[in-house]
Parts: C-alpha cells; sequence; structure tokens
C-alpha cells in the first residue's frame, strides 16, 4: 500500500483509499485483514455509529463495552456492518422482545463466548496454517489468502454449531415442567481437578505445560459431551460441568478418573460433585451446590469422587447405587427367593466423616466408586 499524492491515505493495489491508514500508525495488512473480516470499510466515528442506527450515545457504548470492544474516542474505525449490529439490537428492545438489560447480556454473552473462540483459532489454528511454506516467504504473504479462503468456510461451520446448541439447550428448557426451573434448576454439578498443578508449573516448560493443560481439556470436554453432560468451563487445571441427573455425573466423574489413571502423562485427579438448586446465567452455573462442589473437589482424596449428601440421596432413589451393601444383599436374597433378578446397581457410596467447609457449615461427604459397569 501507497500514501497518495494528496497525503489523505493510503491506496491499495486495488486503488482503494483507507484515509486512517498513514495516521493511525497501524500495519496496512492488518487494515485489510480487518476488511476482509468485516465485509466493510472503516467510515464512522462512534457518534456516527450511533446516530446512523438510531440510538443514543449511551446505549450504543453500553452494547459496545458489553460485546467487550474496548473505548476508540472518536476515530473513524467503525463500520456498516457495525451500524447494523446496533440497528439490530436497538430494534430487538423497541419491539419488546428484549428488555434494554437483556439486550446488553446478549452483547457481553455473545461477546465473551465469541472472544475465546477467536483468540483460540488465532493461537492455536491460524497461527499454524500461515507458517511461510517456502523459504523467503514472509508470513504477511501468506496470511491474507490463507483467511480469505478459511472465512466462509468458518463461518459457515459457527452459525451450524450455534443452531445445534440453541436447539438442545431449548429442548432442555422447554421439557421442565415447571416455570420457575427454567431458571433455578436441580443439577448435578462436578469440578474436576488436576492434583499438585501449581508444582507443575515450576517444573515443566511453559510449551509442555500448555500441551498438558490442552490435553486434559480436550479429554475432559469429550467425555462430557459423550455421556451426555455439559461442559460448562474451563479454568486450566480444573473444569465444572454440569449434568440434568446424578447418575449422567457420576459417570462422568468416575470415567474421568480411570481415564487418567491410564494416562501415564497427566497427573492424579480429584472430582466433587453436589447436586440442588442451580441458578444459570450466560452459560455459567452459580449457587450454593456449585460452591458445595468446589469445596469438595479441594478435599477430595487423589484420583477419587467426593459427592454431598443430596446427590447420595439422589443415587439411591433412582436406583443407581444402594444405600448401603447390606441393604444390596437383602435385595439380592428378596429377588432370589422370588425367583426374579436381582437388582444392579451403578454405583457404591461410602460414607466418609463430617466435616466443617468454609462457608457452608458441617457437610458428610460420600466416596463413590464403580459397583458396576453400567449397560453401553
Amino acid at each position: 500500500m501507497t500514501v497518495d499524492d494528496t497525503g489523505s491515505g493510503a491506496q491499495d493495489a486495488d486503488g482503494r483509499v483507507d484515509p486512517h491508514a498513514a495516521d493511525s500508525g497501524e500495519d496496512p495488512l492488518a487494515l485489510r485483514l480487518e476488511q476482509l473480516i468485516l465485509g466493510a470499510e472503516r467510515r464512522y466515528t462512534p457518534f456516527q455509529a450511533a446516530r446512523s442506527a438510531g440510538v443514543s450515545m449511551e446505549l450504543a457504548s453500553r452494547f459496545w463495552r458489553a460485546m467487550g470492544f474496548a473505548d476508540i474516542g472518536q476515530a473513524k474505525a467503525l463500520t456498516e456492518a457495525d451500524v447494523l449490529a446496533l440497528r439490530r439490537l436497538a430494534g430487538l428492545v423497541e419491539a419488546g422482545l428484549l428488555s434494554e438489560a437483556m439486550a446488553v447480556q446478549v452483547a457481553r454473552s455473545t461477546g465473551q463466548t465469541t472472544a475465546r473462540l477467536a483468540e483460540w483459532q488465532i493461537d492455536s489454528f491460524l497461527e499454524g496454517l500461515t507458517e511461510p511454506p517456502e523459504p523467503g516467504m514472509t508470513r504477511t504473504e501468506v496470511t491474507y489468502p490463507i483467511v480469505e479462503l478459511l472465512l466462509p468456510e468458518l463461518e459457515e461451520f459457527l452459525v451450524y454449531v450455534w443452531r445445534r446448541q440453541l436447539a438442545a439447550s431449548a429442548g432442555r428448557v422447554v421439557q421442565v415442567a415447571d416455570d420457575e426451573e427454567m431458571v433455578d434448576r436441580r443439577l448435578a454439578v462436578g469440578f474436576a481437578d488436576l492434583v499438585g498443578f501449581t508444582r507443575l508449573t515450576r517444573r515443566m516448560e511453559e510449551e509442555e505445560l500448555g500441551e498438558l493443560v490442552e490435553a486434559f481439556e480436550t479429554t475432559a470436554a469429550d467425555l462430557v459431551a459423550a455421556r451426555g453432560g455439559r461442559l460448562i468451563k474451563t479454568l486450566g487445571d480444573e473444569v465444572l460441568y454440569a449434568a440434568d441427573d446424578a447418575g449422567t455425573a457420576a459417570d462422568i466423574a468416575l470415567r474421568l478418573v480411570e481415564t487418567m489413571e491410564n494416562d501415564e502423562t497427566m497427573p492424579e485427579l480429584r472430582v466433587g460433585m453436589a447436586f440442588g438448586t442451580v441458578t444459570t446465567r450466560m452459560g455459567d452455573v452459580f449457587g450454593t451446590t456449585v460452591n458445595l462442589a468446589s469445596r469438595l473437589t479441594s478435599i477430595a482424596p487423589r484420583d477419587a469422587v467426593l459427592v454431598d449428601s443430596a446427590f447420595a440421596e439422589e443415587l439411591i432413589r433412582t436406583g443407581d447405587s444402594p444405600a448401603s451393601e447390606a441393604q444390596a444383599a437383602e435385595a439380592a436374597q428378596a429377588a432370589e427367593k422370588e425367583g426374579e433378578e436381582p437388582p444392579v446397581y451403578r454405583f457404591a457410596l461410602q460414607p466418609t466423616w463430617q466435616r466443617p467447609v468454609r462457608g457452608l457449615g458441617v457437610v458428610e461427604p460420600w466416596l463413590l466408586t464403580r459397583r458396576a459397569e453400567p449397560t453401553p
């Protein structure tokens, strides 16, 4: 790109002029990539974009900050796509489909989710693809055509996955009998934590540590999804997941421990789970049940699973676990007398010592183990 004779801006090979490229000091390739990805040129200041969208500057600023974008003063850095996004959000509010507060939440949840996705794609995906294929070529020379080829395919895939996830989430909500449970629902919540991760950070190289974390998160995500749970978030050495029933959550927890035990490259794992009312917001979960699961994780033995009493009671209620081995033996004897098949329990529960848990009083954890392999 070259600066034109009038000094008004930079001109690319196709003759398009960006009057702000020279003054902003931004990399010309970065500006071309931005235009390619956004599909529009910079035309508006924030004030002009708000006015064109028909919204107040205050509301426009709230939307932009919620989406995770920095304040840019009155630089002419916004496009027609930005105006359209503001107009759509404001239109949902004006039509009464969303309150203003809900529209801001939509902007924030979408911004946070896609920001992480974009960072991952650049760091782990695009960076590798744009390695110069031949000596003497620069990354700059291969980045633009690669992005140009990938962009439409990735966009279509993103929309597909989002629609699939939306359909699954909507299906779960409409099956809830009580309207109040749409927000405050009874769920099984589990934390899985790598043991000794802090010590590992001191001994391992950054690249090795990154590979270990990625392997752990990938394994956990695959197991949670395959067994019917939902991965809520990953925190490096810890994952948080939820399931609609205690049996599913228990199976996931034990499979995580079993999988990690069979992998010599992985540290030991401990899992804590609780069952009860959970508040869901923006894809995350909150409340006493979540806090209790987190506390149980911190006191769980290595390569073991601890659950709270409500979780244990739920497993007993659904027939996934006997109340005790004595009760299981009695049930087997009774079935034998009647000429029936004895009940098959998936899990075993062993009560442990009651103990005080910070902020939650005294709790009675139960040690969860697998009693019989579940039917595939």
